[in-house]
């Protein structure tokens, strides 16, 4: 199976349908319902949501996914019985072999129920017609990419005894996103040398996106989020608020970091932890919905609107 324990649950549905290709004289019977075995709509929606939801006992690499809606409907016509299934839940992972599983189990159904009137049918046409949901449907396009600036906030690491590891992390993550990264910087837990080098990064040099790692903790040298908060015109504390229950999730000390988030200008100034694990699993939690408020910082609003 493939790891979708970075993930994060949104929205998804999918869509799939296919056909059960039949002699008229069948298909009629299905619409009066004097199939010998009887109703074969009824129990084709019921064996189709079933193995909507047992779907990962016969998928290998299908992940067990706790549906919220499964729902089959069905079209009789002259040539071919016609179902299209759909699938949502709140969860990591896409629905659409859920969809497409429940599909092909409705038409297997059917198939047996009307093999005994007919020897002549052939399933087919089964394919997805629709899938939402997951970060590809929050994808922001920018006409060029953010100027983006990573500083890396640690006395030992400013002074060399300690390598630096959550900044590289960062930088890694951002290589697949649509940034720039112009600046990397050390500096020390200063609380003046910090808001000084943070306001040059938005007033002077116009970045778009400053991100920090360290100085997040009650360690009386962790100053980051003092030396932040004064400079933020807006504060945006559902960032942080996802960044701590994203990490809540996976450890219980998330709880103890103070990160801070908001704009100075149009520039987008995040807090993130020190450690590597921390710097990680906030870049899986904040992108690519974060790069929503850019739009709105240029006047966009909430449509794609372009720098």
């Amino acid at each position: 199976m493939i790891n979708v324990s970075h993930k994060s649950n949104t929205l998804r549905r999918a869509r799939a349908e296919g056909a059960l290709h039949a002699a008229p004289e069948t298909l009629a019977r299905v619409k009066q319902g004097t199939v010998p075995k009887g109703d074969v709509l009824a129990t084709a929606r019921a064996a189709g949501i079933a193995a909507a939801k047992r779907c990962s006992d016969w998928v290998v690499f299908s992940h067990p996914i706790p549906l919220d809606w499964v729902d089959l409907e069905f079209t009789v016509t002259e040539k071919e019985l016609q179902v299209t299934a759909e699938v949502e839940t709140v969860w990591k992972t896409g629905v659409e072999i859920e969809a497409i599983t429940a599909v092909s189990a409705a038409l297997l159904n059917a198939y047996d129920m009307l093999k005994p009137l007919d020897q002549s049918m052939v399933m087919g046409d089964i394919k997805v017609v629709e899938k939402r949901g997951g970060k590809s449907q929050f994808t922001q396009m920018f006409d060029k990419p953010l100027k983006t600036a990573v500083l890396v906030i640690s006395d030992s690491t400013f002074k060399g005894t300690r390598k630096d590891k959550s900044g590289r992390v960062i930088q890694e993550f951002l290589e697949d996103q649509p940034v720039s990264v112009e600046t990397y910087e050390i500096l020390p837990d200063d609380q003046e040398k910090i808001r000084e080098r943070l306001t040059t990064l938005a007033k002077e040099e116009e970045y778009d996106l400053i991100l920090t790692t360290g100085g997040t903790g009650f360690g009386p040298r962790d100053l980051t989020p003092q030396a932040t908060e004064p400079l933020l015109e807006k504060q945006a504390p559902g960032i942080m608020e996802k960044l701590r229950d994203y990490g809540s999730q996976r450890t219980p000390y998330a709880m103890l970091s103070r990160e801070i988030a908001g704009t100075l200008g149009t520039t987008l100034i995040i807090n993130l932890p020190g450690s590597s694990n921390g710097a990680r699993e906030s870049m899986q939690a904040l992108f690519p919905g974060v790069l929503h408020i850019f739009p709105m910082l240029w006047g966009g609003g909430h449509g794609k609107g372009k720098k």
